[in-house]
C-alpha cells in the first residue's frame, strides 16, 4: 500500500515508519500557508500526524494552533477528498472533547474543549466530520490520551528522573486514575485502520488500564530495582500547600497539584470492537518499555 505520512519527524511519525514494515510511504513536510493548494498523487491513504501540540509553557499564540491543527488539516483533507486516495486518519486528541473527566471518557461524551490546542483539534473534526464523502472514501478520526515510547522526554521521563534520585514522592495520598497510550498500540491501530475495511467515525485510543500515579512510581521503581519513596502526607495540607503556591510562587500551585492528582479515564471500547482485535501490548509491559528506555538513553 501507498500512503503519504504528515509529521515523520516527530515522535509518533518516527515510530510509524517504522511499525509500517512492507508500506510504501511518502513522507510530506507541510506549514500552514493560506491559500495553498495541496497536490497528492500515487497515493491510497493519508496519515496526518503533523500538528502543533500543546505548549505546558504558555509561550505559543492562539493562531498558532489554529493554523497549525485546523487550517492545515483542512487543506490536507480538501486536497484527499479530490484524490484517488480511499483512507485519511487524522491524529486529534483527547483534549478536543475535554479537558477533566470525572468518569470515563467515551466517544459518545459532548465535546467541550478549553484550550486553544483542545479548540483547534475539535475544529479540524468537525470539518472533516461536515464534508461529503465520495464513495469508497473513509475518514478516521483518532483521539489518543497521553502517548509515550522510547524517544519520549515528556513528562514521565521527569517522574522517572525524581524516583531514580531517590526523591519521595509527596502526593501519595491521592488516589487518581489516569490512561496512558503506548506508542506500539496507537501504531497498530494505524496498520490495522489501514489494512482493514472499517466504518468512518471518530475513536478514543488508550491502553486497556488506567494507572494512579503512585503506581506509576511504583512501576518506575520496580523497573529501576528500588524500593519506591512514597509519602502519605493528608490531601487537605497538600492542598492547603498549593493554594499558598498560587500567591508565593512556589514549584507546587494549584495548577501543578490538578495535573499531578486529576483523574483521566479513557475507553478504548469502540475502536476494540471496530477492529476486531486486541492491543497487542498491556499498559504495564508499555510503560515498562518506556522507563527502559530512559535507563538507556
Amino acid at each position: 500500500m501507498n500512503i503519504t505520512l504528515t509529521g515523520s519527524s516527530g515522535f509518533a511519525g518516527t515510530n510509524l515508519s517504522n511499525y509500517l514494515k512492507g508500506f510504501d510511504i511518502q513522507t510530506l513536510s507541510l506549514r500552514y500557508q493560506p491559500n495553498q493548494k495541496i497536490q497528492l498523487a500515487h497515493t491510497e491513504a493519508i496519515v496526518h500526524l503533523a500538528g502543533k501540540a500543546h505548549d505546558l509553557k504558555n509561550v505559543s499564540q492562539p493562531e498558532d494552533y489554529y493554523q497549525a491543527n485546523f487550517e492545515l488539516t483542512k487543506q490536507l483533507y480538501d486536497a484527499f477528498l479530490k484524490s484517488d486516495a480511499t483512507k485519511f486518519i487524522f491524529i486529534s486528541s483527547v483534549k478536543a472533547v475535554a479537558d477533566g473527566v470525572s468518569g470515563t471518557l467515551t466517544e459518545d461524551e459532548k465535546p467541550n474543549p478549553q484550550t486553544h490546542y483542545g479548540k483547534s483539534k475539535r475544529m479540524a473534526e468537525e470539518y472533516i466530520q461536515a464534508q461529503h464523502l465520495s464513495e469508497g472514501k473513509k475518514y478516521y478520526i483518532l483521539r489518543p490520551c497521553m502517548i509515550h515510547g522510547p524517544g519520549n522526554k515528556g513528562n514521565l521521563n521527569l517522574l522517572y528522573q525524581l524516583v531514580k534520585k531517590g526523591i519521595p514522592y509527596p502526593l501519595a495520598a491521592f488516589d487518581n486514575r489516569r490512561s496512558f497510550l503506548s506508542v506500539e498500540n496507537l501504531c497498530f491501530v494505524i496498520k490495522e485502520l489501514l489494512e482493514q475495511d472499517i466504518p468512518s467515525g471518530t475513536y478514543n485510543i488508550a491502553d486497556d488500564d488506567s494507572l494512579s500515579t503512585t503506581e506509576l512510581v511504583m512501576l518506575i521503581a520496580e523497573t529501576l530495582q528500588q524500593k519506591p519513596r512514597l509519602w502519605n502526607i493528608p490531601a487537605p495540607l497538600i492542598n492547603t500547600l498549593a493554594k499558598a503556591g498560587d500567591y508565593l510562587k512556589l514549584p507546587l500551585n494549584s495548577e501543578k497539584l490538578q495535573k499531578l492528582t486529576e483523574n483521566y479515564c479513557v475507553s478504548n471500547q469502540k475502536i476494540k470492537e471496530a477492529l476486531g482485535k486486541d492491543l497487542p501490548i498491556t499498559a504495564r509491559d508499555g510503560l515498562r518499555r518506556t522507563i527502559r528506555s530512559f535507563e538507556e538513553s
